[in-house]
This record gives C-alpha cells, structure tokens and sequence, in this order.
C-alpha cells in the first residue's frame, strides 16, 4: 500500500481532459482543495480543448506540467489509439512531465492506449476502470431506474462495480503526489454483483421495486437509435454489453488499496448514500452522486 503523500504535490500547471465528466469534475475538486493550478480541458474551456479538434491542443498543453487523460467517449472506439498517439506526442514536446490515463478494464484497444503512453519517456500512471456506479444515478442508466425497470442486454455475469469517487481520488493522488508512476491501478469494487444483485440493492434502498429485466442485444440497440443516442455511444454501448461483459472482468482488483492505502466504496454504501439524498425519487430528473 502507499503512504499519505497528500502533502507533497507537483508545481506547474495541471491540464484534465474531460475536466467536465463524471471522473475529472471530481477530480478538479480533490486537486483544488490541494492548491493545485488546474486547467480544465473541455469545449467550453479557456482556452477550449477539443479531442476532435487537434488545433485546440497546443494552447491546452501551454505551460502544462500535468495532465489527466479522460479520451471520450472510450478508448475502445475506433481511432482512438491514433489521437492518443498523437495527443501524447504533443503533450510532451510542450513539455508535460507526468501523465496519468483513465483506461478500461479488459479492452485490447484502450491497452493499446496505455502502451503508448507507457512509451512517452516521462512519468506515467495508468488507471484502469471498469463500470462505473453513478451509472445509475447521473449516467446512461438513471433514467431506467427513474422508471422503474432497468432494461439492459446484460448477461448473469458479475462485474465489480468501481464508485466514481475512489476514481477521482486516485486519478487526483497520482496527479499530485510522489510514488504512483510507473504504477497500473486496476480499480474495481470490494465485490462483484450482477445487474440483477444491483437491481436489487436499488430496489432495497429506494423501497420501490426496480427489477433488472433483460432484453436481447438487438433490441437494445434498436432502442437506442429511436431515442437518437449519438453513434459512437451507441457503438460503445454495444460493444461493452456485447464484448466486454463476458467475464472477463469479474475479478476484484487492488488498485485503490495500492494507490489510497484503504479499501474501496462497496455498492450498498453507495446506493444508501444516493436513495437518502432523494436521488432515486420517481419526480427527480437529475441526480448526482
């Protein structure tokens, strides 16, 4: 395990990508209260940065000592590997030092990724991550659970669901202090849980049933082009569903013991956590854990 380095933090300037997302808002928050220089890397940003849009880069990377790599939507799609490629390359020619991926969880494609940065010639942290928890409480599957069924082409295979905060935490810990480079972290949950056991922990949390009901891949795909789901996420979302849970990612991980020196959320602290606040309320529209 690592010690408490919370105290040691890196001088310069800090870029996160996808500064905006579930994962790098909240580690723009852990870093502020550090007293650590950040640059938050999105459309909206100034200046802008733009995955899509390379001339965005190098006023992005200007100054920049550090940097969080979040490549939406997912290392896995298509092309990916090539923009991280080149992002890499530029990043360390405006003289980044230390950079930290959020990567996935068995994909061959985002591993690809984490060669490249593993190549770059400066420090480097590769967090791997698999299903997020907020899935169901700010992301794709809230409003499945607002409606009281979770309708998803899932298998009865059990995946170690990772809190979204012990995410941040360490993306923030090996942006900030000593002794995570080189390191892999493969983050995962205490435990492993079906959609179904997640069905269900919701459903005891909220007091209401919401019942996991499985439907075939080809319907859900059907379902997401009627309800006008961007592409690349439709392609995402099918291929996580299609290829990636298949077992290959049930096995519970140590990567938050080894980066925080503690043991990670477990889902019922989670969904206790999100019904309490009146997150799961049939009349909620946005909820954020």
């Amino acid at each position: 395990m690592k010690e408490n380095n919370q105290n040691r933090t890196t001088a310069g300037l800090t870029l996160l990508t996808g500064g905006n997302g579930k994962v790098g808002r909240r580690v723009a928050r852990r870093l502020e209260s550090r007293a650590v220089e950040l640059r938050i890397g999105s459309r909206s940003g100034n200046p802008a940065f733009d995955w899509e849009d390379t001339g965005t880069w190098d006023a992005a990377l200007d100054g920049v000592t550090a940097a969080y790599i979040a490549y939406v939507p997912d290392l896995a799609v298509p092309g990916a590997a090539t923009t991280i490629r080149d992002f890499v390359a530029r990043a360390v020619d405006a003289g980044v030092r230390r950079l930290v991926l959020l990567s996935g969880r068995g994909e061959e494609e985002a591993q690809a990724c984490e060669r490249i940065v593993q190549a770059s010639g400066v420090d480097w942290t590769v967090v791997r991550a698999g299903w997020f928890m907020q899935n169901f409480s700010e992301g794709e599957f809230l409003p499945m659970v607002l409606d009281g069924a979770i309708t998803l082409p899932a298998r009865e295979i059990p995946e170690p669901f990772i809190d979204v905060n012990d995410i941040a935490d360490v993306v923030a810990a090996a942006l900030s202090e000593d002794g995570h480079a080189g390191e892999v972290y493969e983050v995962t949950g205490p435990r492993s849980l079906t959609f179904a056991d997640l069905a269900g922990e919701i459903s005891a949390a909220t007091g209401r049933e919401v019942p996991f009901v499985q439907i075939p891949q080809e319907a859900f795909t059907a379902a997401l082009a009627e309800a006008g789901v961007p592409g690349d996420v439709a392609w995402l979302l099918d291929y996580l569903f299609g290829t990636v849970l298949d077992g290959r990612n049930t096995e519970v991980c140590d990567g938050v013991q080894r980066a925080l020196g503690r043991e990670p959320a477990d889902f019922t602290d989670f969904v206790r956590r999100v019904a309490a606040r009146g997150s799961w309320d049939a009349d909620t529209a946005e909820a954020v854990a």
